[in-house]
């Protein structure tokens, strides 16, 4: 397997800039995830470190060689496209057995390989059907065999689940990783679904409009977002943001919203203007004694905890708090906010104001 490391990669298709100045290393055995909506870049940016797109600009280095302008079949690595492109008038055995008969390997040899392929993903006993009356599911294990025979340096994922219903798209999931664990492959991973990356990812770059926003591992983009778009991106419900017109000098602990002060942690970058209060539903408190008030729009049960939304002087909010706690709809209420969890947000460009025990890592833009 192999580090994969991309330095100030960029692709324009005519006048269209698809990807701008992205960089970021993939450590040897990580899943890694690239996270955005429709149209940010991720999947141009993975099809540049697979070689099925030539760069603009910038390198693309797998184990430590510059392949940027190199073809795919010249990169040792494997794709799953997310509509799997089997051969369908193969059987398992086949499709699976398929790259390696083209690179001249023996029969003993291939059946050897596709045999232990097929263990790994459990589909022993369907290797000798055609692959056109397969489920969805096992289509998907087909083509991940199809990828592992080959003992590539990495593996590149284009919403390889993205044709599953649901709970079988969760279940697949968790194989995959399970799958990734055991095999401690390179593994680089697209996907629009939030909920996923932060499931299955060590690290997840997240793009939007070409750029990447944010880097690291999920805990801290959903703690920490750099921006306000992460902010939005990750989460459901996606973090509360109060619109405000102020200011605050370097080093300040607390902000005015209308005639409340509201504690914030601690700041080094000073701004005045349109800001934002973030914070995640979760981090809210209803508190009759609280003195920034809210009244209660709806509510939404969800077992053991249930959304309340708000609204305010500065914006609707919502908070997760438990079931049992007593919310009447249009009733007044105190809102009270775990002062740690806040992050600010000068809305000009949309970055949070940081101090240095939180700061997160921005990419360009």
């Amino acid at each position: 397997m192999a580090q994969i490391r991309i330095e100030n990669l960029r692709k324009d298709f005519g006048a269209f800039t698809a990807v701008r100045s992205s960089s970021f290393t993939i450590e040897d055995g990580e899943f890694f995830m690239l996270l955005g909506p429709s149209g940010c870049g991720k999947t141009t940016t993975l099809r540049m470190m697979a070689g099925l797109e030539l760069p603009t600009a910038g390198q693309v280095y797998i184990d430590g060689e510059e392949v940027g302008q190199k073809p795919a079949s010249k990169r040792n690595i494997a794709f799953v496209f997310q509509m799997f492109a089997l051969y369908p008038h193969m059987t398992v055995r086949g499709n699976i057995s398929y790259p390696l008969k083209s690179q001249g390997m023996g029969k003993a040899q291939i059946r050897q390989k596709v045999g232990e392929v097929a263990e790994i993903l459990g589909i022993t006993a369907i290797l000798d059907r055609p692959v056109g009356g397969l489920s969805g599911g096992d289509r998907q294990r087909v083509a991940l065999g199809r990828a592992i025979v080959r003992d590539p340096k990495a593996f590149f994922m284009d919403e390889p689940l993205g044709a599953l219903d649901a709970e079988f798209r969760e279940h697949m999931a968790g194989e995959l990783r399970a799958l990734h664990d055991r095999m401690e492959a390179t593994t680089v991973y697209v996907t629009h679904d939030q909920l996923e990356a932060m499931q299955m990812g060590d690290k997840i770059v997240v793009m939007n409009h070409g750029v990447v926003e944010q880097f690291g591992v999920p805990q801290d983009i959903y703690d920490w977002p750099a921006t306000r778009f992460v902010a939005e991106f990750i989460g459901s419900p996606p973090m509360n943001f109060l619109d405000f017109e102020g200011m605050i000098g370097a080093g300040q602990d607390t902000v005015r919203l209308g005639d409340t002060t509201l504690q914030v942690p601690r700041s080094i970058d000073g701004a005045n203007g349109r800001l934002s209060f973030g914070v995640r539903p979760e981090h809210v408190r209803l508190d009759d004694a609280a003195p920034y008030r809210g009244r209660v729009v709806a509510t939404e049960y969800l077992g053991t905890t249930q959304i309340v939304t708000l609204d305010t002087a500065h914006g609707a909010l919502k908070a997760r708090v438990a079931s049992n706690v007593p919310v009447r709809v249009g009733a007044a209420a105190g809102l009270a906010f775990d002062a740690q969890r806040v992050t600010l947000f000068e809305n000009a460009h949309g970055h949070a104001l940081r101090s240095e025990a939180n700061r997160g890592v921005l990419g360009d833009g």
